[in-house]
């Protein structure tokens, strides 16, 4: 579901099935910014895939649990309930985890990068 803006909301009542699925909804979305709820549920990047965003990218955890390995790192990085990760544009990840006994609830903020 896309949308310029959601008024008001709750971010982790009346889930969406993500069973089949991550589950996307962009909440705001402006000149240089989107916000998301994704919400998955045992989803894991497909083996040998990678995200490479052009945006930054931050997302903390608000509920369940995911497991994150950033390219050239050793070991997945593990996010519960308040865990928060700042990816900047082209730094390559994978979700290589989340629960399967509970949905994982992830606020993204998706920004058009900085200039150095």
């Amino acid at each position: 579901m896309v949308r310029d803006a959601l008024e008001f909301g709750q971010l982790l009542q009346a889930l969406p099935s993500a069973e089949a699925g991550e589950v996307l909804d962009t909440l705001l979305a402006r000149d240089g910014i989107r916000i998301e709820r994704i919400v998955s549920h045992g989803q894991s990047t497909p083996e040998g895939e990678w995200y490479d965003q052009k945006e930054d990218e931050w997302v903390v955890v608000l509920r369940g649990a995911a497991k994150l390995l950033l390219e050239g790192e050793a070991a997945p990085r593990e996010l519960n309930p308040g865990d928060f990760i700042y990816l900047p544009a082209g730094r390559r990840h994978r979700v290589s985890w989340t629960t399967v006994d509970e949905p994982t609830v992830w606020l993204a903020i998706h920004m058009t990068p900085t200039e150095d």
